[in-house]
């Protein structure tokens, strides 16, 4: 079995997950690190050192010389999120695939320059949206694709966080043009991703085609009152199929509530809050749908879902380059959940329905 060789750019806290994944497999080998080439700062230049020294990799400081240097099979981005295109244009230049952390990129058009890289150079492009990856998430989906929920009526995600002050103080989170935006890009972009994923299960798409057609939304400072990036937004999507949905996404709701998702139709209900199921009903009962519900139900909700979360998402990409097969989270199906919060930002920003591009 052959060894898929690792570079990271990046040594936050992304990384520090990243690797923790890689280490739980036989076929892959972080081989470098690179810290952020837009922070030269002695204490970052400590970090990367830092996290060479503990994960026994070769540190560097910037992306293209660690590149030239170790020949990686793969470039794994865990740079804050605005930072992620240069990293990716390095590697395809030199055939290098890049494994990249969410969002793909801050803007539609900045992620449109990395999957055209990408196809000019023939490397993979893959991103990490990992909730995909979690069997109850998994479940609902598979419900929407049969059929059993009949006519989608709707579909609501909701993300009731808290964050602190301090966890905004002088981080690249509380930067527009690092981070793109808060509590919807930084945090609920999983939920974005995940609840379009259901909902377009049920739908005859083109490839890349995303099952969001229009947004019109609300955002606002609520808790944190010298930020320049929202922490409380509000949005109504509409759906291809016409399949109506609500987003909530905060991080100024103290003490913080759980992810919830809601979905319902002619046919049955489901509602899932944070790793369990409280609804699960349909009009026509299966056999299996008690023990669906004993199994994401209780304290033990989630309990068979891989640690850490990462690793099936990093998994699924290593077995796509091996096998090469199509990979799931490609740069056009990544690029759906920025798309939309895009339209988000805009028709905020507007005061008027927006179309997703």
């Amino acid at each position: 079995m052959s060894t898929h060789r690792i570079a990271i750019v990046g040594v936050g806290n992304a990384a520090g997950t990243h690797m923790r994944a890689y280490q739980r497999l036989d076929d892959a080998a972080v081989v470098a690190c690179a810290g952020r080439e837009d922070e030269r700062s002695e204490s970052s230049v400590e970090r990367a050192r830092s996290f060479a020294d503990e994960h026994d990799c070769d540190p560097y400081f910037d992306v293209a010389t660690m590149l030239d240097a170790v020949e990686p099979d793969v470039l794994d981005i865990c740079t804050p999120s605005g930072a992620h295109l240069d990293p990716a244009l390095a590697a395809a230049e030199r055939g290098v695939d890049v494994f990249c952390e969410k969002p793909l990129e801050i803007t539609t058009e900045r992620v449109d320059r990395m999957i055209e890289a990408a196809q000019t150079a023939g490397i993979r492009l893959g991103g990490v949206f990992q909730r995909r990856y979690k069997p109850i998430v998994r479940t609902v989906r598979e419900a929407v694709a049969e059929g059993r929920f009949g006519s989608l009526a709707v579909a609501n995600a909701a993300l009731p966080w808290w964050r602190d002050d301090g966890y905004y103080d002088g981080t690249w989170q509380a930067d527009r043009d690092v981070a793109g935006g808060g509590a919807v890009m930084n945090q609920a972009i999983h939920s974005v991703d995940a609840i379009q994923w259901i909902v377009g299960a049920g739908m005859d798409l083109d490839p890349g085609e995303n099952p969001v057609a229009e947004v019109s939304a609300f955002t606002g400072v609520r808790a944190h009152d010298t930020l320049g990036v929202e922490d409380a937004a509000v949005a109504t999507l509409r759906y291809r199929d016409g399949t109506l949905g609500q987003l909530l996404a905060t991080t100024a709701t103290y003490p913080g509530g759980e992810i919830r998702y809601e979905l319902g139709g002619r046919d049955g209900s489901a509602e899932v809050r944070g790793e369990a199921l409280a609804t699960w009903a349909f009009r026509d009962e299966r056999d299996d749908d008690a023990a669906v519900r004993e199994r994401f139900s209780g304290p033990d909700a989630g309990a068979d879902e891989p640690t850490p979360l990462e690793l099936p998402n990093v998994r699924e990409f290593l077995d796509a380059r091996a096998s090469g097969d199509p990979f799931m989270l490609d740069g056009p199906e990544a690029r759906k959940a920025v798309a939309i919060v895009e339209a988000i930002y805009e028709s905020a920003e507007r005061g008027e329905p927006v179309a997703v591009a």
